[in-house]
């Protein structure tokens, strides 16, 4: 297939969604130049790739959107519906990058966007166990966890999200997946964050305890149907843990917030209006926040590889980090989920950076913070860039254009 590129970022116009997406082609910078020389490490050429579908890999260098607006917000949806199916038939796995944060935000936006892809979510229905059955804790030098959590969680919070958006009540899948997520909750009602950290959605237990929170106030009317009486024994462990758990650091801290928008019987108002008032002093100057100002280098989680701390330390803006697209995103989120109005000037000089901070491709650029080479959190970041712009009324101009 022939396929016509205006210039290295531009989304090809020959697109057709759903299940039958045309062409993606975005070249990135440099390709030609390091595939003559083999002698060098090769780079990776695309972020997603899959048959005649290629998403290049992000940059610094990708020019900033001429005019926000209707046009640049479908590119963006566009990016992330391609990315989403590119994985799906690609590589399959659940994840926190890609088809996590598709299926629990994209589900949302059928008015403007159109329904969410039906292959995504038979993928996510595919990967839960076909029969519960009870998994054993495992010990990796002396820190207890239980195998599988975080896909488990990730999985029910994206079924548990369809299910109130595109189904409008509890799937069997959705309901048996919920089930598998508590076989793998600790002891102590935590959902156990193992392996090393990718920063964010890999990281404190409460970041992925949070999740698991949002996976069963999500699903239609499973909490308020739960009969079993060892389900509501550990959901009730979940809410205690959540309640009573120590922050590890400063992003645990303004998470609070998000806890008190999921269940918000847990976080007295004391808690929420000290969470916002930390949320309020790390705004830059530009209208941004920054994910790194969140927490120490080594506070990510319960063990950092050397991997990557070398890459947080050798950033050049290392000392005194940059805004970004995601922590700025996020905080636009959190203040509107605890009822700060869109006037608001935190608010107003967030979104002015976002708008100001989108790329021709219609993505937000983000430099990865775990491994440096595909920068899968330039997808987390356009994603919660796309909530938060949703939350503040920004996607209402936008009409589903029929086919």
């Amino acid at each position: 297939m022939n396929t016509t590129c205006l210039n290295r970022f531009e989304l090809s116009r020959c697109f057709g969604f759903r299940l039958g997406i045309a062409v993606l082609t975005i070249f990135s910078l440099g390709v030609e130049a390091r595939a003559q020389d083999s002698k060098k490490p090769q780079k990776p050429e695309f972020q997603y790739q899959l048959g005649d579908i290629r998403v290049s890999i992000p940059s610094a260098d990708e020019p900033r959107v001429k005019a926000f607006g209707s046009e640049s917000l479908k590119a963006a949806a566009k990016y992330l519906e391609v990315g989403a199916l590119s994985w799906v038939r690609e590589r399959s796995c659940v994840n926190c990058h890609t088809t996590g944060p598709y299926m629990t935000e994209y589900t949302a936006w059928s008015r403007q966007f159109g329904q969410p892809n039906e292959e995504v979510h038979t993928n996510f229905v595919n990967a839960v166990p076909k029969e519960v059955k009870e998994v054993k804790e495992a010990d990796n030098k002396g820190h207890k966890h239980y195998p599988g959590a975080f896909s488990s969680v990730w999985c029910s919070v994206g079924l548990a999200e369809w299910d109130r958006h595109i189904n409008g009540k509890l799937s069997e899948a959705t309901e048996r997946s919920l089930r598998d997520m508590f076989e793998h909750q600790s002891e102590d009602g935590a959902f156990v964050s193992h392996g090393e950290v990718e920063i964010p959605h890999i990281t404190t237990d409460f970041e992925l305890s949070l999740q698991a929170a949002r996976a069963i106030t999500a699903a239609p009317e499973w909490l308020a149907g739960l009969k079993d009486e060892a389900l509501l024994a550990r959901v009730e462990k979940l809410k205690q843990w959540l309640r009573t758990a120590p922050p590890k650091n400063d992003f645990d801290r303004v998470l609070k917030l998000q806890l008190a928008h999921y269940m918000p019987d847990l976080v007295p108002q004391s808690d929420r209006d000290a969470a916002l008032t930390l949320l309020t002093s790390k705004q830059h100057a530009d209208g941004g926040w920054s994910t790194r100002d969140m927490s120490p280098v080594n506070d990510w989680h319960f063990e950092m590889s050397a991997t990557v701390l070398n890459l947080l330390k050798n950033l050049p803006d290392a000392d005194k980090p940059e805004s970004d697209a995601y922590m700025t995103a996020l905080a636009i989120v959190l203040m509107r989920q605890n009822n700060v109005p869109v006037s608001d000037p935190r608010i107003q000089q967030g979104l002015t950076w976002l708008k100001r901070e989108q790329r021709e491709s219609g993505r937000w650029w983000m430099h990865s913070l775990y491994r440096g080479n595909y920068h899968y959190i330039t997808y987390i970041a356009t994603v919660e860039a796309m909530k938060a712009l949703d939350l503040c009324g920004e996607l209402d101009a936008i009409s589903l254009e029929k086919k």
